[in-house]
């Protein structure tokens, strides 16, 4: 009698672990679907997609796939965040949390394309924390708004899709970016910005 009582005490743990299995796996492909499917409606304001413009985004999107965590472990030292972004643009970049997963930035910067000149652009955001054994590591895409003011001055679209991550212990982090951008005026135009920074907690 007791033997089957073990027996049955060990299939149902057994069982259990199984479920936790089918339960992350399915987890695993709802973010890959919300991510895919988030990420091309607002593609679809683009015209002339590049290759590498869709390509950063469905390589982020399978390292997202068995690193899903929930978002109330987001371990964020402060709401609001300054530090710089290199790349195309280069300047000030500053970040204010809405909530664990949703989040405005900006950045004020200087754009080295053939007509050097000032670049403003602001985002909203949303996060997907991914797992990582220390530290905070997320996944995040959005949209938002660019001008570049020169003597030809440009309005457009922009779609930054990146990695950002808290590191443990202190109150940086860094982040990396591609964003594609359809400028409306003076005329409809596709391009694509991208940089890596730093950024402090304030």
């Amino acid at each position: 009698m007791l033997f089957h009582s073990m027996c049955h005490h060990c299939a149902s743990k057994q069982f259990s672990l199984n479920n936790v299995r089918v339960s992350a796996q399915n987890k695993r492909k709802d973010l890959l679907i919300k991510v895919f499917t988030d990420y091309l409606i607002l593609s679809d304001l683009m015209k002339n997609f590049k290759t590498f413009g869709i390509l950063f985004p469905v390589i982020i999107a399978f390292i997202a796939l068995g690193t899903v965590q929930n978002a109330d472990a987001q371990n964020r030292p402060g709401n609001t965040e300054l530090g710089i972004i290199l790349g195309e643009p280069t300047g000030i970049s500053l970040k204010m949390w809405q909530s664990n997963r949703s989040a405005f930035d900006a950045a004020l910067a200087w754009s080295f394309g053939r007509n050097e000149s000032i670049h403003i652009h602001a985002n909203y955001l949303i996060h997907e924390p991914l797992q990582v054994d220390r530290g905070s590591l997320m996944l995040y895409y959005g949209i938002g708004a660019r001008t570049i003011l020169a003597d030809d001055p440009k309005l457009g679209v922009r779609i930054p899709v990146g990695l950002q991550y808290i590191i443990p212990s202190s109150r940086l982090s860094l982040f990396f970016e591609v964003a594609p951008i359809l400028d409306l005026v003076p005329a409809t135009k596709f391009g694509v910005n991208g940089g890596l920074g730093v950024r402090y907690f304030l």
